[in-house]
């Protein structure tokens, strides 16, 4: 019993190792199961071949002692790539001791010690070929290790080889079997002739069920290979979710919420024109790449909803309408200087001026009368000024200039005066009468220019005049 308590403590130990140490994806494993103890592997005589260790090995009802219950435990801990490392606890019933008869006899024998108890503690490197199979149920592997085996009342150390393969039923639980050659430090047979503990085979079958593994999300893929460990996902995507379902999962998905095409980076396309509704500032009607997913009726470059006349087509500038011409001159509202009044094309739009009109003009001028050596009005000048506007206002494109002329009575710099003020005269009262002032300048000339001599009444009554000039 004394050895039977021993294994106990030592079994729980490693379980309470195993229970309170983590890592990524399954590195604990804890087997259990029937163990069978063969004897024979060491009953030879001392002159043996090596392969007398190994005749034999499957005489299980002659040989194999073995116990109808658990009589295995190990835990195991995966210390990186396919190595891993572990600890198994074993108890049996020694009935069957095979003895070697001696060199007359040179043969073996079975001899019932007395039902001795077995106990086993052994540590063991494994190393796992699955990852060489490329499979995930079929584990074969190899280990090495050592330990301390109890028989009876005696005991001793051992070093062990042996070899093994797990069938993963699923991805936590598998049928383990192994065989291991355990070469106690022992003679076997003491001096006395009484056993001691041999060097034996030890074969285990049994079930196996690894865990460990962190999964955070709760998705059945382990952190380690979970390339979104903190949210749920999906196997075919590595562990990353595809919310809307659409085969492109939410981290390369530009519309994660909603289904869309694998062309348009998961977004949908309501319309059918290539343009992702998120990017499309006409979703719901088919348009063009160049006008954002917009349609334009007319083909003039503007889309249909910023276009004010969509069935014809017309500049950007003008807001898609084609460009008025009020007058119907030829020249575009935009570019005529005078929209309201037909002209011409070399006149801006405007009308040209004509020497008859301008003849027209300045008959009018020459028939203002102003109050004698004053720039104020006669009462009956005023119908002249008035069809003198009337003029102007049919020519809005044109410039002139008001010039006034005095006769030589008097000082020169009085009628130099008196003829600015009287052209200023006729300007303003244009001017007053809607005529636009940037239109007009007016001068003086004083006595400078006279057309007539101011030697006779009536030439002076010529000279003292108002002139109209057509700027260009």
């Amino acid at each position: 019993m004394k050895h039977l308590n021993k294994l106990f403590v030592s079994m729980l130990m490693v379980a309470g190792l195993g229970a309170n140490a983590q890592s990524s994806d399954n590195p604990w494993a804890i087997s259990f199961g029937a163990n069978a103890i063969d004897t024979k592997t060491s009953a030879y005589s001392e002159d043996g071949k090596f392969t007398d260790h190994f005749t034999q090995p499957f005489k299980v009802k002659d040989h194999w002692n073995i116990i109808p219950s658990v009589s295995y435990l190990s835990v195991t801990r995966n210390v990186g790539g396919n190595w891993s490392f572990g600890v198994v606890g074993s108890v049996n019933k020694i009935s069957k001791y095979v003895v070697w008869q001696g060199p007359s006899a040179n043969a073996t024998t079975v001899v019932n010690p007395g039902d001795w108890m077995y106990y086993g503690v052994d540590g063991k490197i494994a190393y796992s070929f699955k990852s060489l199979f490329g499979t995930k149920w079929f584990d074969p592997s190899i280990h090495i290790g050592g330990g301390y085996t109890f028989l009876d009342e005696k005991s001793a150390g051992n070093v062990n080889a042996g070899a093994g393969v797990t069938f993963w039923l699923t991805e936590q639980v598998g049928l383990s079997l192994s065989s291991s050659y355990k070469k106690a430090f022992t003679d076997r047979v003491e001096s006395d002739g009484s056993l001691d503990v041999p060097s034996l085979f030890q074969h285990m079958a049994g079930l196996t069920f690894q865990f460990g593994g962190k999964d955070t999300d709760g998705d059945g893929i382990y952190d380690k290979e979970d390339a979104c460990p903190d949210v749920a996902g999906l196997k075919e995507y590595q562990g990353c979710p595809d919310t809307d379902a659409d085969g492109i999962q939410d981290k390369e998905d530009a519309c994660p919420d909603v289904a869309g095409k694998k062309e348009l980076n998961g977004c949908p396309d309501g319309d059918g024109d290539g343009i992702a509704d998120k990017d499309d500032a006409c979703p719901e009607v088919a348009g063009l790449t160049a006008l954002q997913g917009c349609p334009d009726a007319d083909g003039d470059g503007v889309a249909d909803n910023k276009d004010k006349c969509p069935n014809q087509a017309g500049p950007r500038e003008n807001a898609g309408c084609p460009w008025p011409d009020t007058d119907g001159d030829s020249v575009l509202d935009k570019d005529d200087k005078c929209p309201d009044v037909k002209g011409t094309v070399a006149n801006n739009g405007c009308p040209e001026v004509s020497e008859e009109v301008m003849k027209k003009l300045n008959d009018y001028a020459k028939t203002i009368l102003f109050d004698t050596n004053k720039a104020t009005f006669q009462q009956r000048t005023y119908p002249v000024l008035e069809a003198m506007t009337a003029i102007l206002k049919e020519y809005p494109g044109s410039n002139f200039s008001i010039e006034g002329h005095t006769d030589a009575d008097g000082k020169d710099t009085a009628n130099q005066t008196l003829s600015e003020n009287r052209a200023a005269a006729v300007k303003d009262y244009l001017i007053s009468q809607g005529i636009d002032a940037a239109r007009l300048t007016s001068t003086g000339f004083g006595e400078s220019k006279p057309i007539a001599s101011n030697k006779t009444k009536a030439g002076k009554a010529l000279n003292r005049r108002v002139e109209v000039k057509l700027v260009k």
